[in-house]
């Protein structure tokens, strides 16, 4: 434990720091976290096979944010999916999010996926072809992230026809920065 604060510590001081901007660039030029995250993965040899997987965290569902309708517009009168998960690759993992949807915008095959596998929301729903929209982004630990978090991120993701489909609340682990 004080061997990994030790760690955040002298990365977030800026001693080895161009690891925290490029993990940063990998994110922002992507429109899918999983997918950067298995750039990332790749590029730094995490593990092999880069294959990055959602482990369901139950138990500790985050509080709706005070602004999830007005984010996800009309359509958040219907149905909102939930998915709080950490994604790893191989034993690593490297962010833990929480994800509120829009299943009705989804096929049935998307939905059964998120219910029944370990596969990520991104991967999932790539087939939509969303585009993500930053809302926040910081330095460290955001409101409901785990402690060890260096990056906090906040996105809606949208529709080509720019219609939200969900909200994400991201916090990347020190294990990228590895």
């Amino acid at each position: 434990m004080r061997r990994g604060i030790a760690l955040i510590a002298l990365i977030l001081s800026g001693c080895g720091g161009e690891r925290l901007p490029a993990f940063r660039d990998t994110l922002a030029a992507r429109d899918s976290a999983t997918a950067a995250l298995a750039q990332w993965c790749e590029t730094r040899g995490l593990a092999r096979p880069a294959r990055i997987t959602a482990t369901l965290v139950h138990g500790a569902d985050a509080r709706p944010p005070a602004d999830l309708a007005h984010l996800l517009g009309p359509e958040a009168h219907g149905p909102i999916g939930y998915r709080h998960v950490r994604l790893a690759c191989g034993k690593m993992v490297l962010s833990e999010a929480n994800n509120w949807y829009l299943p009705q915008l989804l096929t049935p095959a998307m939905n059964a996926a998120l219910d029944k596998t370990d596969t990520p929301f991104g991967t999932v729903v790539e087939p939509l072809h969303f585009h993500r929209e930053p809302l926040a982004a910081r330095r460290g630990r955001a409101r409901g992230c785990p402690a060890g978090t260096v990056l906090s991120h906040r996105a809606l993701l949208r529709l080509p026809d720019s219609r939200p489909l969900a909200l994400v609340e991201e916090c990347y682990t020190a294990a990228n920065l590895r």
